[in-house]
């Protein structure tokens, strides 16, 4: 048979695991912090650091990281509230809880 070997053609990195894009990320020495990505993070940050241009495509909402920042500090308002015997906005602040735990569901 001829000695013919394939070019190994990369696919798409949208279409790679998280496993091989942090396989991919850990050979470029300016992206640090490869395991603490996520899919989104590591395909964001090997396309900046080879100098790909991101298309601008549909625009989320918001990240699901960003969402659970804001559940949190509602979290706390809520406390707050109920320490103050402000029963009205606890249950103002609950409500916002459970829409954005319903938003985060929608983004994952």
């Amino acid at each position: 048979m001829g000695g013919k070997k394939k070019e190994a053609k990369e696919k798409p990195l949208e279409k790679m695991t998280a496993k091989d894009l942090r396989e991919l990320a850990g050979e470029i020495p300016e992206i640090t912090g490869v395991h603490g990505m996520n899919k989104t993070e590591l395909v964001s940050a090997i396309k900046k650091a080879r100098g790909i241009e991101d298309a601008p495509g549909k625009q989320k909402d918001a990240s699901v990281r960003e969402i659970k920042g804001k559940i949190r500090e509602m979290k706390a308002k809520r406390e707050g509230a109920l320490k103050k015997d402000d029963l009205k906005m606890a249950s103002i602040y609950r409500q916002r809880i459970t829409r954005l735990k319903k938003k985060t569901r929608r983004a994952a």
